[in-house]
C-alpha cells in the first residue's frame, strides 16, 4: 500500500512549474521558469523520495525503501501528499532567525539553499560511491572516465567532451595537484556552476566562448554579445528587478568592456558568469524570490503560515521536469549531459 501511495504521489507531482501567464511573454523567461522547476525543491521529504526512486533506478545494490523514513504518515488515503500538514510541520523550522511567527526572505533562502547544498553533497557522495574503485576516498581520472584510453589521454584532444577537454577540467578541480579528487574537489568537478574555484569559472567561460564566438577571434563583439548573451542575462535581470531597471544591451556591453576595445574577453565576462552558467545555488535564490513574490499576500516582505497555506501548491510544484522540455538552444546543461 505504501509503495503504491509513493508512486501515485510521484506521478502526480512531476509537473511543470510555471510563473503566472502574464509573465510568460518571451522565450527566455519561459526557460527560466523551467530551470527553477528543474533545479529546486522546497521540502526535504520530497527530496528524499526522489533520491530513493533515483537510487532504485540506478542499481539494485542500493537499498530502496518504498516507505521512505516517516513519509507514510504525510500521505492521504488517496496517495496524495498532505501538503497542508507538511507546511504546518515545516513552518517552525524555517521561522528561526528570529522565531517571531513570520518567515523572512532571508530565512526562506537559507532553508532552500541549505537543502540545495545537501542535494549537491548527496550527488557527490553517490558519484564517489560508484567510481572510487580502489576505496581510497578519492577519484582518479581513469576511475571516473574509464572510457578514455591512455592513447586518448596522450592525444589530448580539446574538442568538447574529448579526453583533453575533460582532463583540463579535472586538473582545475584538483586543487592540491594530487592526481585525485577528494570530496570537495569532486563536488567542484561535478557541479562547476556552483564552484568558487576561479580556474573552473574561467574554464566554463572559455568553453562557452568557443560556442558563441562566431568569428573565432577569442572575444565577443557586440553583435555576438547581443545574439548569444544579452537575452540570457536579461531574463534573469528582469526577474531580479523591474525590467525598467535592466541595462540595455548597449549599456551592459559598455559596462563589461573595461578595456574599451569594443570586445569582451573571458575575464570581462566573469561578472555575469552566474547568469551564463547558473548553478543550483543561483536557482535557489531565484526560487526564494518567486515564492516571496507569489505568497506574500500583503506585500510586507514576510510570510505567515496562513499565506503559505493560501499558496501551498507553489511550494510543491518545484519538482523536476524531464530534460526534453528544454529548448535546443538552452545549453547551460551541456556539461552535465556529458557526465
Amino acid at each position: 500500500m505504501a509503495k503504491a501511495m509513493v508512486y501515485t504521489f510521484l506521478a502526480i507531482a512531476f509537473i511543470i512549474f510555471f510563473l503566472s501567464p502574464s509573465k510568460r511573454h518571451d522565450h527566455h523567461r519561459m526557460c527560466l521558469n523551467r530551470r527553477l522547476a528543474h533545479k529546486v525543491s522546497f521540502d526535504p521529504l520530497v527530496s528524499r523520495i526522489e533520491r530513493s526512486t533515483d537510487d532504485k533506478g540506478l542499481s539494485k545494490n542500493i537499498t530502496y525503501v518504498p516507505e521512505v523514513d516517516d513519509a507514510q504518515e504525510y500521505f492521504q488515503d488517496d496517495g496524495v501528499l498532505n501538503t497542508t500538514l507538511r507546511l504546518i510541520i515545516l513552518f517552525p523550522l524555517l521561522d528561526n532567525a528570529p522565531k517571531d511567527g513570520y518567515i523572512s526572505a532571508k530565512e526562506l533562502e537559507a532553508w532552500i539553499s541549505q537543502h540545495t547544498i545537501d542535494r549537491l553533497s548527496y550527488g557527490t557522495y553517490k558519484a564517489m560511491f560508484w567510481h572510487d574503485k580502489d576505496g581510497d576516498g578519492a577519484i582518479s581520472f581513469s576511475e571516473y572516465l574509464p572510457q578514455f584510453s591512455p592513447k586518448d589521454i596522450e592525444k589530448n584532444s580539446m574538442a568538447h567532451g574529448d579526453a583533453g577537454w575533460w582532463m583540463e577540467q579535472f586538473k582545475n578541480a584538483d586543487v592540491d595537484s594530487s592526481g585525485n579528487l577528494d570530496f570537495n574537489e569532486c563536488k567542484d568537478f561535478l557541479h562547476p556552476e556552483d564552484s568558487d574555484n576561479e580556474e573552473i569559472q574561467r574554464w566554463l567561460l572559455r568553453d562557452k566562448m568557443k560556442r558563441i564566438d562566431d568569428d573565432h577571434d577569442g572575444k565577443l563583439n557586440f553583435s555576438e554579445f547581443l545574439l548569444h548573451v544579452y537575452n540570457i542575462y536579461k531574463s534573469y535581470a528582469d526577474f531580479e528587478n523591474s525590467p525598467a531597471l535592466t541595462p540595455t544591451a548597449e549599456q551592459m556591453f559598455a559596462q563589461l568592456d573595461t578595456d574599451k576595445d569594443k570586445k569582451l574577453s573571458v575575464e570581462e565576462l566573469r561578472p555575469i558568469l552566474r547568469y551564463l552558467h547558473p548553478g543550483e545555488l543561483f536557482y535557489a535564490k531565484y526560487f526564494t524570490r518567486y515564492l516571496m513574490r507569489e505568497a506574500d499576500d500583503n506585500k510586507d516582505g514576510y510570510l505567515t503560515l496562513q499565506e503559505m497555506l493560501n499558496h501551498e501548491s507553489i511550494f510543491y510544484n518545484s519538482l523536476y521536469e524531464d530534460d526534453d522540455v528544454y529548448d535546443d538552444d538552452d545549453d547551460d546543461n551541456d556539461y552535465h549531459d556529458d557526465l
